[in-house]
């Protein structure tokens, strides 16, 4: 009786915590308090930055979504939604100052059981790469 009610209690533990917020503002199933994005600021204005993330999300894998969130509360943003090796990548593109321009960009990678922060550094490294030219 005591294993039927403590496995109860922890199914509703994990269906209650298994959303996560996304960059792009958006809410999907995944394991909270685990590291998933990698945040790097550019000396770019945010049209390049985001014409980069749409490129290589392109170079390697597919395109779900772009867009520009409106928000009231914070800044406006856009984003870049896709999926790579089989993860879903979500890219977030905000300018941080106007003069001198600076923005930055967070890529946040996941696949369904987990985090994969390695592949949102190989996407961070290749916008970079974009961004100087090479």
């Amino acid at each position: 009786m005591r294993t039927k009610h403590f496995a109860a209690i922890l199914g509703a533990v994990l269906v209650t915590a298994g959303c996560i917020h996304t960059v792009s503002e958006k809410n999907t199933p995944g394991v909270p308090f685990l590291k998933d994005r990698i945040v790097s600021r550019y000396d770019r204005p945010v049209d390049q930055v985001f014409q980069a993330a749409k490129d290589v999300v392109l170079t390697d894998g597919t395109l779900i979504h772009e867009g520009t969130v409106y928000n009231t509360q914070t800044n406006t943003f856009k984003t870049v939604e896709g999926r790579v090796n089989q993860r879903n990548v979500w890219i977030k593109i905000e300018a941080i100052t106007a003069s001198p321009v600076v923005t930055e960009l967070t890529v946040q990678a996941r696949s369904s059981v987990g985090t994969d922060v390695d592949l949102a550094s190989q996407l961070d490294k290749e916008i970079a790469l974009k961004l100087s030219g090479k």
